[in-house]
């Protein structure tokens, strides 16, 4: 067996309004950042990051992978803890594509209507955004990434 690229884990917090939605140690974390998405390991420089509609994948020790949906937030990351304020927060198989799909269209019929309100034009095409990125995230694979094997072949299954 190949040897591990490594061992060390980092605690992740992801909160959103309503809960904790994870709160436990992973190997590592990808976070959809507003400049685009990024990795952490443990030991990660600090940084500090707002964040767009997507998925934050928690890979955890045992080689499972957590998907978690935000809606939008900001990530602080330091050695030794990821923590997320998300805006909205669901697990991603508990996307339900039709409803959201339904939303979609019903949004982008408002869309027309508003046209002459700019700040309500502006709150729908934000909600259009965090519904086209929910469709991507239904669409992608489910939890199969297996992060431990990534680790210790050093092989990128992405």
């Amino acid at each position: 067996m190949a040897k591990l690229l490594t061992n060390k884990t980092l605690r992740i917090e992801l909160i959103s309004p309503e809960s904790i939605m994870i709160s436990e140690d992973a190997v590592m974390v990808l976070i959809p950042g507003e400049m685009g998405d990024f990795g952490v390991l443990a030991g990660h420089i600090s940084l500090s990051s707002s964040l767009r509609p997507g998925v934050v994948s928690v890979h955890l020790p045992s080689g499972e992978v957590k998907k978690i949906f935000v809606a939008r937030g900001f990530a602080d990351i330091n050695g030794e803890l990821c923590s997320i304020l998300a805006e909205d927060a669901v697990n991603v198989n508990d996307l339900n594509r039709t409803e959201i799909e339904n939303t979609l269209k019903a949004l982008q019929a408002d869309l027309d209507i508003k046209k002459d309100d700019p700040v309500r034009f502006a709150h729908i095409q934000r909600q259009i955004v965090i519904m086209e990125a929910k469709i991507i995230a239904c669409t992608q694979p489910s939890s199969s990434l297996n992060v431990k094997n990534s680790i210790e072949t050093g092989a990128d299954h992405s």
